[in-house]
């Protein structure tokens, strides 16, 4: 693969104009941009390419900002987002509705305007709509001028974004079942519901004969010269593959 899904950074903030949203631009600013330095030198790709972040043109306080924001990040490619605030904000406007992109939300936990409120409101809302989203809150309170993350923070958004990551990577691809349940092990059955509907992968099965056809015929099932054979990760000793479609 030489595409690789971004992570958005979504700067939410209070829409309340007349002083109230304008002292708290930078602030809300500082924290998208500490998260994107964070997951760009932390979490790599498969190949060990960087992670690449996509920061919102400016603070999300209304619908319209919203919409702007989602345009930017499907022309950049992301794949996953999270949403950082430090004080209350209207979440149905502000919140991501993306009915794929994995979701998170850090509500910064400070002195003044905690991002606690908005945290909680905001995840009611995406449980509603039936848009998971992963909530992060520090423990201890932090001063507004405090723009650093601290360690217990730092840990969810990389388990997070690693998390997320692979599920963006994934959608799309095709998940190919190399035999069948045995034995009666129910865990062998693959539920084509969940890969579809949740990772958003296509579905295939073929017998396990299928890899004595290509050793007979001279082909290597795990022959990553093949455009059509291209190997995206081994599971169960080598007998369920992840894979593009094979001929």
């Amino acid at each position: 693969m030489s595409k690789y899904p971004k992570i958005g950074i979504r700067p939410t903030i209070d829409g309340r104009q007349g002083g109230v949203r304008e002292s708290l631009e930078e602030k809300t600013m500082n924290l998208a941009k500490a998260v994107a330095e964070l997951i760009s030198a932390n979490v790599k790709h498969a190949d060990g390419t960087p992670v690449e972040c996509v920061i919102a043109d400016g603070t999300i306080g209304r619908v319209a900002e919203t919409a702007a924001c989602q345009a930017k990040f499907e022309r950049e490619g992301v794949g996953a987002t999270i949403s950082v605030t430090s004080c209350w904000c209207y979440g149905s406007e502000t919140m991501d509705m993306h009915p794929h992109w994995p979701k998170a939300v850090w509500g910064f936990n400070g002195t003044e305007r905690p991002g606690a409120v908005y945290l909680a409101a905001v995840l009611a809302g995406h449980a509603q709509k039936g848009l998971p989203a992963f909530g992060i809150y520090g423990h201890d309170v932090q001063d507004l001028a405090d723009n650093t993350i601290p360690a217990d923070v730092e840990e969810k958004i990389l388990r997070w974004a690693r998390a997320a990551l692979a599920v963006a990577t994934m959608r799309g691809e095709s998940y190919l079942s190399v035999g069948s349940q045995c034995m009666g092990i129910a865990g062998s059955i693959v539920d084509q519901n969940f890969f579809q509907e949740y990772l958003g992968m296509r579905n295939e099965s073929v017998d396990e004969t299928e890899i004595l056809r290509r050793m007979e015929e001279g082909r290597d099932a795990m022959d990553t010269e093949r455009p059509d054979v291209v190997t995206l990760d081994r599971r169960v000793c080598g007998v369920v593959l992840l894979l593009r479609p094979m001929v």
